[in-house]
């Protein structure tokens, strides 16, 4: 038996974030049916909205969410009602090559992250018989919504779901961005390009594998003051400003890793990424675009330099994303502190307009029930 949900849609690519109702179908065999209370508003979401990256639409939008599981279908062992969760936006079915070899990031159950249907072929969000996705088969925009068990993780209960709803995405990213893809180590000297909710969990990542240099590059004054708050030891709002200070700071070796963060990737951050690494340096690309390669190989085989891609930050959900709330709990990860506004569901489009305005680390929406 259906229930209804409220949900924020898109319909087509440029068109406003739609509050609608939905009807939503009942969870199948190893799928679960979560109670969502908060979900965030991470860029990837806008891009699909604006038409930046393919999606199928309509599509109900987020990915990032927590709650609490309402029901489950036959089948399901992961769960089971009344459990916390937080989402993984790639499933992880432990079972596909990748999982099997640690890198859950790449699960084959994926697959289906930019269309929205289930494996077998079929949606559980419909309106006047209409099918709707959910972005990365996931809708944490709705205040309901049926997901594979795959794509769920159990938290402890104290866990508020504001912060929780992060874990599921931009914190991991930007960690990983620093700790797992990005191979940052102690001593080391860090530029990271992009300060948002992405970014300054790459910050945080960069201090706490025990870089000696986090250097931030943002043009937003609000989101370099607040990459200090994560760690970053120097901030500048324009790269050739970085880049002076890491020649001068470093005695002409430049830095050991360069991350882009920003919230959409250009030909010319990528040039400034390559150009402040020297020998052996790696630039870590986790932002979102159509930037371009515009360089000479010699300036990459010369002097061992690599230019690493990045997703999830390159970490595996079903053991990263507990190891980050252990740290959250110890005191040594900050998450509250992303968090700049919360906004009601009716909100989304002035969430998101603060956010590309550069007034948010990190908008999480609250959903009322």
């Amino acid at each position: 038996m259906s229930i209804t949900t409220r949900a924020a849609v898109c319909r087509e690519p440029g068109r406003p974030w739609e509050i609608t109702e939905l009807e939503l179908d009942d969870p199948k065999a190893n799928e679960v049916r979560v109670k969502f209370y908060a979900a965030g508003l991470c860029h990837s979401d806008d891009h699909i909205q604006k038409g930046d990256a393919p999606m199928r639409m309509p599509v109900v939008g987020g990915h990032e969410g927590a709650g609490v599981i309402d029901a489950v279908g036959p089948g399901v062992t992961r769960v089971r009602p009344g459990d916390h969760v937080t989402c993984s936006f790639i499933p992880a079915c432990g079972k596909c090559r990748y999982c099997a070899n640690g890198q859950q990031q790449l699960c084959d159950f994926g697959l289906n992250a930019a269309v929205g249907v289930f494996p077998d072929g079929t949606f559980r969000f419909h309106q006047g018989g209409e099918d709707f996705g959910g972005l990365c088969v996931l809708g944490t925009f709705s205040q309901y919504a049926v997901v594979h068990e795959y794509s769920v993780i159990k938290i402890p209960e104290h866990i508020g779901f504001d912060v929780a709803a992060l874990v599921a995405c931009g914190v991991p990213t930007g960690w990983g961005s620093a700790v797992r893809a990005g191979d940052v180590r102690a001593g080391q000297t860090v530029v990271i390009y992009g300060a948002g909710g992405v970014g300054s969990n790459a910050v945080q990542g960069a201090r706490l594998a025990g870089a000696k240099n986090v250097v931030v590059v943002d043009p937003v004054e609000f989101k370099r003051e607040m990459a200090k708050v994560f760690g970053a030891t120097h901030t500048f709002a324009a790269a050739e400003e970085a880049f002076e200070f890491v020649r001068e700071t470093t005695w002409g070796e430049l830095a050991d890793r360069a991350i882009i963060t920003v919230g959409v990737l250009h030909d010319k951050v990528i040039a400034d990424a390559i150009n402040v690494i020297g020998k052996c340096g790696q630039v870590t690309i986790t932002a979102v675009g159509a930037g371009k390669f515009d360089t000479n190989s010699g300036i990459l085989l010369g002097y061992a330099r690599r230019i690493q891609g990045s997703i999830y930050g390159g970490c595996s959900p079903l053991t990263d994303v507990p190891m980050l709330i252990g740290l959250y709990e110890a005191g040594d990860l900050k998450l509250e502190e992303l968090i700049t506004r919360r906004y009601k569901l009716d909100e989304v489009n002035q969430g998101y307009q603060d956010m590309l305005d550069g007034k948010n680390v990190r908008g999480v929406i609250i959903h009322e029930h």
